[in-house]
């Protein structure tokens, strides 16, 4: 048998000054239909927190529901990938404020073993393993999806100096990426163009068409959410490696 919800709050806080209300949260609202079997509590965490998102409310409420979503089960990267997810439904400042009140929660730090482990603890999204398409970056990098539903995304992890090789992404129409900067500092760069430092909250559209790469500073470590942007007949095309002369002038 799931453990059994109390809350105390209604009576405590607003107890004499209006005891109906306070009889609502605590013996309806908690005491009922987050005591309901037909759903987990862990999903009704993760519903309570999703709705408070969509509303706007990102105070005190919103941390107490996060704290109970951590201790009902919701893991790190789970929560990631659901306040990721609504966001895409709910707007990028939402998105921002939710996860500001998420890594004061799940503040779980790992063991500074390496320079990887250091820079992990200052960044919310996980880190990933090593880079599969390695072949198309100068330097090492990592990958680790956030997201699988409706479209991808991804969070990219540079090391310092590292950047990828020149790219396009086609598309027959639509198509394109989204970059957005969760961690470091980096760079973009459009062929012909002036590069782009990126910093957290930096936000990058890439049409289709258009010839680009993007890294990391000489002595920072970089991440980025790299989300691909739906389309007909998408495909990336990998070109030139970012030559040392080309690096070195920024």
């Amino acid at each position: 048998m799931s453990e059994k919800i109390t809350q105390t709050a209604g009576r405590t806080q607003l107890g004499d000054f209006s005891p109906m209300f306070a009889h609502l949260n605590d013996d309806i609202l908690f005491g009922e239909v987050w005591n309901e079997s037909a759903i987990d509590v862990k999903t009704k965490c993760i519903i309570t927190v999703v709705s408070l998102m969509a509303s706007g409310i990102t105070d005190s409420s919103l941390s107490y529901h996060l704290q109970n979503a951590k201790a009902h089960g919701v893991t790190k990267e789970e929560i990631a990938a659901i306040i990721t997810h609504a966001t895409m439904y709910t707007g990028w400042p939402k998105g921002w404020a939710v996860f500001r009140l998420a890594k004061e929660i799940w503040n779980e730090k790992v063991a500074e073993l390496s320079e990887k482990d250091k820079y992990q603890n200052t960044i919310f999204f996980p880190i990933g393993g090593e880079n599969p398409y390695g072949k198309y970056f100068t330097g090492k990098s990592y990958l680790e999806q956030i997201s699988g539903n409706q479209f991808p995304v991804f969070n990219v992890t540079f090391e310092p100096s590292c950047r990828n090789d020149w790219h396009i992404h086609h598309a027959k129409s639509g198509g394109g990426q989204l970059l957005i900067c969760v961690g470091g500092q980096g760079w973009y760069q459009e062929e012909g163009k002036d590069a782009v430092e990126m910093k957290p909250g930096t936000v990058i559209n890439i049409p289709a068409g258009v010839k680009h790469w993007h890294g990391a500073a000489k002595n920072s470590w970089f991440s980025h959410l790299a989300i691909e942007i739906p389309g007909v007949e998408t495909g990336t095309q990998w070109c030139e490696k970012v030559s040392d002369k080309e690096y070195g002038e920024l």
